[in-house]
């Protein structure tokens, strides 16, 4: 091998070996300033800014895990959840999975006026400006009434959808629920003809005038008893009426 070919395959082995080392490196240096950074920024440290911050998400509250929101009455939603109970009375863990399931749907189907009339609310505010001008009072609603709409209009289209959609949910949880407590009465009801079935094959026979019957014993047929004769002056009287005729 000549001194060029030799020069040559050290510069390859050289840039080779520069190439693997440099994500390495740079993997190594990326990964410092990364945990670096995550020093800088922990969260929030005060209680107010925890609980602003877990509540990041919350919107209307008609979608995610929270049901009962920090505004919420916490009283009345018990009352729902023990009137549902009460109404479905479940009796395994599913079943009471599935009432809980409901009255959360039902809980988020009574917030929807309030949005709704909140939005309006809102809207009276902020856009009363827009109709100031108008002297009729009517028209002045009436254009104030139309301005809300045209303004949230994606918001209570939004309100609508997801009506519909926990509408639908309701219906097919509680048809799911219904149908599933009809099968365990249904069970129930076969287990304990089962057993009494069982109780009555497994009972002692019974004995009567010395003899054992598996079943009870046939009980006899009654004997006919004939009519009573009529008297002797009657028996004259039918008999004179027949030669007659």
């Amino acid at each position: 091998m000549s001194n060029r070919a030799i020069r040559r395959a050290a510069e390859r082995q050289a840039t080779k070996a520069a190439a693997q080392s440099t994500p390495s490196n740079t993997s190594e240096a990326q990964f410092a300033a990364n945990r670096a950074n995550a020093q800088l920024s922990t969260g929030p440290k005060s209680d107010q800014g925890k609980f602003v911050s877990s509540h990041n998400a919350l919107k209307t509250g008609l979608t995610g895990r929270t049901i009962v929101l920090p505004t919420d009455d916490v009283a009345a939603y018990e009352s729902l959840v023990a009137a549902i109970n009460q109404k479905f009375t479940p009796a395994t863990d599913y079943e009471k999975h599935l009432v809980q399931t409901i009255v959360d749907t039902e809980w988020r189907l009574l917030r929807i006026p309030t949005l709704e009339s909140g939005l309006h609310a809102l809207g009276r505010v902020e856009l009363a400006a827009e109709v100031a001008n108008q002297p009729d009072p009517q028209l002045r609603a009436s254009m104030l009434e139309a301005h809300i709409f045209r303004t949230y209009q994606k918001d209570l289209r939004n309100l609508a959808l997801q009506e519909r959609r926990l509408r639908n949910q309701l219906k097919q949880i509680t048809a799911g629920l219904r149908q599933l407590q009809q099968e365990r009465r249904e069970a129930a009801e076969a287990a304990e003809a089962e057993a009494a079935k069982t109780k009555e094959e497994s009972a002692p026979p019974k004995v009567q005038n010395g003899f054992e019957f598996s079943t009870p014993p046939t009980p006899p047929a009654p004997v006919p008893v004939p009519a009573p004769e009529p008297p002797a002056a009657d028996q004259a009287n039918l008999k004179s009426e027949a030669l007659a005729a």
